[in-house]
Protein backbone atom coordinates (compact mmCIF):
# COMPACT_ATOMS: atom_id res chain seq x y z
CA UNK A 1 0.00 0.00 0.00
CA UNK A 2 2.86 2.45 1.20
CA UNK A 3 5.04 1.94 -2.27
CA UNK A 4 1.67 2.54 -4.40
CA UNK A 5 1.01 6.07 -2.47
CA UNK A 6 4.93 6.65 -3.10
CA UNK A 7 4.47 6.05 -7.01
CA UNK A 8 1.86 8.05 -6.96
CA UNK A 9 3.40 10.94 -5.33
CA UNK A 10 6.66 10.15 -7.80
CA UNK A 11 4.74 10.54 -10.55
CA UNK A 12 2.41 13.86 -9.54
CA UNK A 13 5.88 15.17 -9.04
CA UNK A 14 7.73 14.19 -12.11
CA UNK A 15 4.60 15.55 -14.32
CA UNK A 16 3.83 18.83 -12.39
CA UNK A 17 0.16 17.09 -11.52
CA UNK A 18 -1.88 18.00 -8.41
CA UNK A 19 -4.09 15.53 -7.05
CA UNK A 20 -7.10 15.09 -4.12
CA UNK A 21 -8.89 12.70 -2.81
CA UNK A 22 -12.84 12.12 -1.65
CA UNK A 23 -12.98 9.43 0.57
CA UNK A 24 -16.26 7.64 2.31
CA UNK A 25 -15.56 4.42 3.92
CA UNK A 26 -11.96 4.86 3.87
CA UNK A 27 -11.82 7.55 6.39
CA UNK A 28 -8.96 9.73 4.89
CA UNK A 29 -6.42 6.54 4.76
CA UNK A 30 -5.11 7.75 1.64
CA UNK A 31 -4.74 11.23 2.65
CA UNK A 32 -2.73 10.58 5.55
CA UNK A 33 -0.51 7.71 3.50
CA UNK A 34 0.43 11.00 0.75
CA UNK A 35 1.05 13.29 4.17
CA UNK A 36 3.25 10.98 5.85
CA UNK A 37 5.61 11.99 3.15
CA UNK A 38 7.86 15.55 2.55
CA UNK A 39 7.25 18.13 -0.12
CA UNK A 40 3.81 16.73 -1.44
CA UNK A 41 2.32 20.03 -0.73
CA UNK A 42 3.60 20.91 -4.09
CA UNK A 43 0.91 18.04 -5.62
CA UNK A 44 -1.37 17.44 -3.11
CA UNK A 45 -4.00 20.44 -1.95
CA UNK A 46 -6.07 18.54 0.44
CA UNK A 47 -8.88 15.61 0.65
CA UNK A 48 -12.59 15.12 1.60
CA UNK A 49 -13.65 13.05 3.77
CA UNK A 50 -17.35 12.33 3.10
CA UNK A 51 -18.76 9.70 5.11
CA UNK A 52 -22.59 10.31 5.50
CA UNK A 53 -25.11 10.62 2.89
CA UNK A 54 -25.58 13.84 3.88
CA UNK A 55 -22.16 15.19 3.54
CA UNK A 56 -22.01 13.81 0.16
CA UNK A 57 -25.03 15.55 -0.85
CA UNK A 58 -23.42 19.25 1.05
CA UNK A 59 -19.99 18.88 -0.03
CA UNK A 60 -19.67 16.82 -3.15
CA UNK A 61 -23.16 17.89 -4.67
CA UNK A 62 -24.43 14.01 -4.99
CA UNK A 63 -27.92 14.42 -6.17
CA UNK A 64 -30.17 13.12 -3.41
CA UNK A 65 -31.68 10.87 -5.93
CA UNK A 66 -28.20 9.03 -6.59
CA UNK A 67 -28.88 7.54 -2.55
CA UNK A 68 -31.95 5.98 -4.23
CA UNK A 69 -31.38 5.42 -7.71
CA UNK A 70 -27.85 3.97 -7.32
CA UNK A 71 -26.91 3.85 -3.50
CA UNK A 72 -24.37 5.38 -1.86
CA UNK A 73 -21.71 2.73 -3.03
CA UNK A 74 -22.03 2.62 -6.70
CA UNK A 75 -20.44 4.05 -9.92
CA UNK A 76 -22.62 6.77 -10.62
CA UNK A 77 -22.26 8.05 -7.15
CA UNK A 78 -18.02 7.75 -7.09
CA UNK A 79 -18.10 9.61 -10.50
CA UNK A 80 -19.62 12.65 -8.84
CA UNK A 81 -17.57 12.67 -5.94
CA UNK A 82 -14.62 13.10 -7.78
CA UNK A 83 -15.62 15.31 -10.22
CA UNK A 84 -16.96 17.38 -7.34
CA UNK A 85 -13.59 17.02 -5.53
CA UNK A 86 -11.44 17.87 -8.32
CA UNK A 87 -13.36 21.53 -8.91
CA UNK A 88 -13.94 22.14 -5.81
CA UNK A 89 -10.01 22.12 -4.63
CA UNK A 90 -8.67 23.33 -8.24
CA UNK A 91 -6.69 20.33 -8.79
CA UNK A 92 -5.82 18.03 -12.49
CA UNK A 93 -6.96 14.94 -10.78
CA UNK A 94 -8.86 12.98 -8.18
CA UNK A 95 -9.60 9.86 -7.01
CA UNK A 96 -13.32 8.93 -5.16
CA UNK A 97 -13.56 5.39 -3.13
CA UNK A 98 -17.17 5.06 -1.41
CA UNK A 99 -17.65 1.31 -0.42
CA UNK A 100 -18.78 -1.30 2.29
CA UNK A 101 -16.17 -2.20 4.45
CA UNK A 102 -17.91 -3.99 7.20
CA UNK A 103 -18.93 -6.17 8.87
CA UNK A 104 -22.27 -4.39 8.91
CA UNK A 105 -24.05 -2.39 5.69
CA UNK A 106 -24.09 -4.93 3.09
CA UNK A 107 -27.03 -5.62 0.89
CA UNK A 108 -28.05 -8.82 -1.68
CA UNK A 109 -27.13 -7.13 -4.21
CA UNK A 110 -23.52 -5.25 -2.91
CA UNK A 111 -21.68 -7.50 -0.35
CA UNK A 112 -19.25 -6.50 2.24
CA UNK A 113 -16.44 -5.71 0.49
CA UNK A 114 -17.58 -4.03 -2.50
CA UNK A 115 -15.43 -0.35 -3.33
CA UNK A 116 -16.68 1.64 -5.90
CA UNK A 117 -14.03 4.68 -7.27
CA UNK A 118 -13.86 6.71 -9.81
CA UNK A 119 -11.10 8.79 -11.48
CA UNK A 120 -11.32 12.59 -12.59
CA UNK A 121 -9.11 14.77 -14.81
CA UNK A 122 -8.42 16.14 -17.78
CA UNK A 123 -7.60 14.14 -20.83
CA UNK A 124 -4.27 15.54 -23.26
CA UNK A 125 -7.31 17.74 -25.21
CA UNK A 126 -8.24 19.03 -21.94
CA UNK A 127 -11.67 17.48 -22.31
CA UNK A 128 -12.85 15.77 -18.74
CA UNK A 129 -11.90 12.65 -18.28
CA UNK A 130 -14.10 10.75 -15.60
CA UNK A 131 -13.45 6.63 -15.07
CA UNK A 132 -14.90 4.09 -12.60
CA UNK A 133 -15.04 1.01 -11.32
CA UNK A 134 -16.27 -1.32 -9.07
CA UNK A 135 -13.98 -3.32 -7.25
CA UNK A 136 -14.57 -6.78 -4.26
CA UNK A 137 -12.24 -6.98 -1.59
CA UNK A 138 -12.31 -9.77 0.67
CA UNK A 139 -10.78 -9.72 4.39
CA UNK A 140 -11.72 -7.46 7.74
CA UNK A 141 -12.69 -3.73 7.79
CA UNK A 142 -9.20 -2.45 7.94
CA UNK A 143 -8.05 -5.35 5.37
CA UNK A 144 -10.91 -3.97 2.72
CA UNK A 145 -9.73 -0.28 3.45
CA UNK A 146 -6.32 -0.75 2.59
CA UNK A 147 -6.89 -2.96 -0.31
CA UNK A 148 -9.39 -0.01 -1.63
CA UNK A 149 -6.54 2.65 -1.58
CA UNK A 150 -3.81 0.25 -2.74
CA UNK A 151 -6.30 0.08 -5.86
CA UNK A 152 -7.29 3.99 -5.70
CA UNK A 153 -3.34 5.02 -5.60
CA UNK A 154 -1.84 2.71 -8.30
CA UNK A 155 -5.23 3.38 -10.26
CA UNK A 156 -4.52 7.35 -10.00
CA UNK A 157 -1.30 6.53 -10.84
CA UNK A 158 -1.39 4.94 -13.76
CA UNK A 159 -4.20 7.12 -15.44
CA UNK A 160 -2.17 10.17 -14.48
CA UNK A 161 0.92 8.56 -16.15
CA UNK A 162 -0.69 7.22 -19.22
CA UNK A 163 -2.46 10.32 -20.11
CA UNK A 164 0.61 12.87 -19.22
CA UNK A 165 2.97 10.33 -21.79
CA UNK A 166 0.03 10.72 -24.22
CA UNK A 167 0.26 14.14 -24.28
CA UNK A 168 4.42 14.46 -24.79
CA UNK A 169 3.83 12.72 -27.55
Amino acid sequence: MKRAVEKLIQTCLATNQSITFAESCTGGKLAALVVEHAGVSKIFKGSLVCYSNESKHELLAVPQNYFTDFGAVSEETAKQMATAAREKLGVDWAVAITGIAGPAGATPTKPVGTVCMAVSGKSFEGKLLVSSQTCYFHGDRVMIQNQSVEKAALWLEQTIHTTVTNKKQ
